[in-house]
């Protein structure tokens, strides 16, 4: 599996990086901290999570302003400006109809995005997500202060060379992780911000308040939550999914806020995306018969090549790749180069070449 990173610049000039992976219908991670587009992708926590989700699916990530790729002297780190930020990017990848996954703060993220676009979102699945952030919870003065002196904690502890403090802040994350994955998750945060950018960000999704907008979502929405999830506690996922019209909510049997490869709740996650949001064309049974070579040869179809190109980009004579054109009509049983077409970037071949 390869990834292609780009980059393109939101309404204030910030460049931001996105990476797209595997083939099929899209899928849209929605953005969130702790995110590097290269180091996720060797991450034993996050490279299972990548494979998984572009299995099926044509999936795009990115790394939200102020983290990994994306430029990090920001002025502006607002949850307005992250929803604008996801605009942008969706934008410049060419997706027009899409289903969006939102974990953890990328849940109002996708919201919102799903309030101002219904057009665009086909389903929506959040996890570990929430409709207020912890400033916005009603919280005593003391478990005010607590927060606040959280914040303190990433400011001076974020940067150093000693781990100790960012594999605590892991364990917060993903309890039930091994030694290696608490390592790489320490490495990430290192890698993904700044501690200055660390703190504002936090402070930004603590003052995180969708609850007045998520009742006009009209997507079809999914939620799953970790039933002791330490990050983000179940009663916000429940509440989330009693502002969202026709929202399903699906607790899962896990305290890890980030799921695990090796854990239960990591393959009923994908057993619920895969259901509500399905990939029909790369399942069909017509689909599953083309040999490899037909399959590189009908992407290439779909991305509107013909047999001289696709004979060029592939090494091969034209007549050869007539002859394979023929067989995957009739595995197909379309009678024309544009019915087969159609059923191909149905099932979302042909999307390399639509976005440049």
């Amino acid at each position: 599996m390869n990834q292609q990173i780009r980059f393109c610049k939101s309404f204030d000039g910030t460049q931001i990086a996105y990476a797209i992976t595997g083939q099929g219908p899209p899928l849209v991670k929605a953005p969130h901290w702790l995110t590097h587009l290269e180091y996720e992708f060797q991450s034993p926590i996050w490279r299972p999570w990548i494979e998984a989700l572009s299995a099926d699916h044509t999936l795009l990530r990115m790394d939200e302003r102020a983290c990994g790729l994306s430029d990090g002297d920001v002025a502006d780190i607002s949850f307005e400006a992250w929803v604008r930020d996801l605009e942008a990017v969706v934008d410049a990848a060419g997706f027009e109809r899409f289903a969006l996954l939102g974990c953890s703060q990328g849940a109002p993220i996708s919201i919102e995005y799903a309030v101002r676009h219904p057009g665009r979102v086909t389903q929506l699945v959040l996890l570990g997500g929430y409709g207020r952030g912890w400033m916005r919870r009603g919280l005593p003065p003391e478990r005010m202060a607590e927060l606040e002196a959280q914040l303190k904690l990433v400011e001076v502890g974020w940067g150093r060379e000693d781990a100790s403090y960012r594999q605590m802040f892991a364990m917060q994350f993903a309890p039930g992780a091994t030694m290696e994955q608490i390592n790489s998750l320490s490495e990430l945060q290192r890698r993904s911000a700044s501690p200055g950018n660390a703190v504002r960000i936090i402070r930004a999704f603590f003052n995180i308040d969708v609850q007045q907008r998520a009742p006009l979502v009209s997507s079809p929405t999914l939620l799953l939550h970790g039933r002791n999830d330490r990050r983000a506690p179940f009663e916000e996922g429940r509440l989330l999914a009693g502002l969202i019209p026709g929202a399903r909510l699906v607790p899962l049997d896990t305290e890890n806020h980030i799921l695990l490869a090796q854990e239960p709740a990591f393959q009923q996650f994908f057993e619920e995306l895969r259901a509500f949001v399905p990939a029909p064309g790369r399942r069909t049974k017509a689909f599953e018969n083309l040999t490899t070579r037909e399959a590189e040869i009908l992407e290439r179809i779909a991305q509107g090549l013909d047999n001289a190109q696709i004979a060029a980009h592939l090494d091969m004579s034209e007549k050869t790749v007539r002859n394979h054109i023929t067989h995957i009509f009739d595995k197909l049983g379309v009678e024309n180069r544009s019915r087969a077409i159609v059923l191909a970037r149905e099932a979302g071949l042909g999307l390399q070449s639509r976005r440049s």
